[in-house]
């Protein structure tokens, strides 16, 4: 088999996704094709050398539906016969984009991909695709469907995280997102986004909120409390899968929860020869890729069965790792991540997370792949695991070691 490795790594700065931010007035096809581009041009590509274009989306309706990756290799500066993959794995669609690349590679279907995602919160609403999993009654009861909040709020209850804990966290992210700002870590990364007539429009995260401490989280009320004990009364139906928990403490709010925001990421992900080939250096290997199904109503712990099936797949152990990019989706999700492996939170999310700079659905898990090569090569260190929670109960990872 052939080995995949990462050229590049590029990403938008993420927009706060309602009315007043930056990109609301870009379209989801618009942000993709400046991706493409700039990775095009930062690489000197020859797109025809590209054997596809992987890109995650989450909510697939309106102008983010009809195959987006297609019409985004359109509306870019590549060559027409590159074609386009969209696909949708909920919040990992941009990790399972590049690992599905990876993959075509190791497989010799082909030597070059561009994989990513993109989305456009303020423009395309989360939910506003419908789906099965709420929509249907009979799925619905049989999975014991219950809001993402209220499923971050189990995991609360059931591994003892306060709300202390929550907030303690997340004042920690909101704090290492501005200091890696401060200290220009995102550099390499970031590709400020331009308007038609090539005025920046965004250069910098700006969902960020740098000064919240303690004492601002307090006051912030629990956003799933209403909807957990009174009509529909989701607690009532998740305790009924639970009989063992007596209540379930609400403990999340917008302050420890992930911001919804605009973004796009893309990844140069190709065989050593087409490197050769193209004149460009690999900055490290895709050394595993790993997804699994988990329990559908708690359904955010999805990351501690994912790296451990990865782990046991790439025969290493949790202490071959260096640093860790956990999606902070929610605070209490990363803390169960790190309370089942004991890991020291000094690896984990050094440079904050989603809850400090905001989680676009489909880019998500192509951007902290990107985040963690480019702290590698930062620190000097070897090895990153990348992993996200999924709706629905599902976990993906993927491992990568600087070259």
């Amino acid at each position: 088999m052939s080995e995949a490795y990462i050229y590049d790594a590029i990403r938008s700065p993420r927009g706060k996704g309602r009315k007043d931010g930056s990109l609301q007035e870009v379209t989801s096809v618009r942000l993709s094709a400046f991706v493409l581009n700039a990775l095009k041009e930062r690489n000197n590509l020859t797109t025809r050398e590209i054997e596809d274009v992987v890109w995650g989306n989450v909510t697939q309706v309106g102008e983010q539906g009809a195959c987006l990756a297609r019409a985004s290799v359109l509306y870019s500066d590549y060559d027409e016969q590159v074609p386009g993959l969209s696909i949708n794995r909920f919040c990992a669609s941009g990790m399972e984009a590049v690992n599905l690349a990876a993959n075509q590679i190791k497989g010799g279907a082909g030597e070059a991909y561009v994989a990513g995602g993109v989305e456009m919160m303020g423009r395309v609403p989360m939910g506003s695709d419908g789906g099965a999993m709420a929509a249907d009654p009979y799925l619905a009861m049989k999975t014991y469907f219950v809001p993402q909040g209220i499923s971050a709020d189990i995991i609360a209850t059931e591994y003892g995280f306060s709300r202390d804990d929550c907030d303690l966290y997340s004042v920690e992210s909101q704090r290492r997102a501005a200091l890696a700002w401060e200290e220009n870590r995102f550099a390499k990364s970031i590709v400020p986004v331009k308007d038609q007539n090539g005025i920046t429009i965004l250069d910098r995260d700006e969902y960020m909120r740098p000064g919240t401490d303690m004492q601002a989280m307090g006051a912030l009320k629990a956003a799933f409390k209403d909807m957990g004990e009174v009509m529909p009364g989701f607690d009532n139906l998740a305790l009924m899968k639970y009989p063992h928990l007596e209540k379930i403490n609400h403990v999340h709010h917008a302050g420890n929860s992930s911001g919804i925001v605009d973004g796009a990421a893309a990844l140069l992900i190709g065989s050593r020869e087409f490197g050769d080939k193209m004149g460009l250096k690999p900055r490290a290997r895709i050394r595993s890729t790993a997804k699994i199904g988990t329990d559908p109503t708690i359904n955010l712990t999805g990351p501690v069965p994912v790296t451990e099936k990865i782990l046991r797949e790439s025969g290493m152990t949790i202490s071959d790792i260096d640093l860790f990019e956990v999606n902070e989706a929610f605070a209490a999700v990363v803390l169960r991540f790190m309370q089942a492996f004991d890991v020291d939170h000094s690896k984990v999310n050094v440079n904050g997370g989603a809850i400090a700079m905001g989680h676009p659905l489909g880019a998500t898990g192509a951007m902290i792949i990107g985040t963690a090569l480019d702290e590698l090569e930062r620190t000097g260190k070897g090895t990153a695991l990348a992993t996200l929670c999924v709706a629905a109960g599902m976990g993906a990872a993927t491992i990568i070691e600087r070259v």
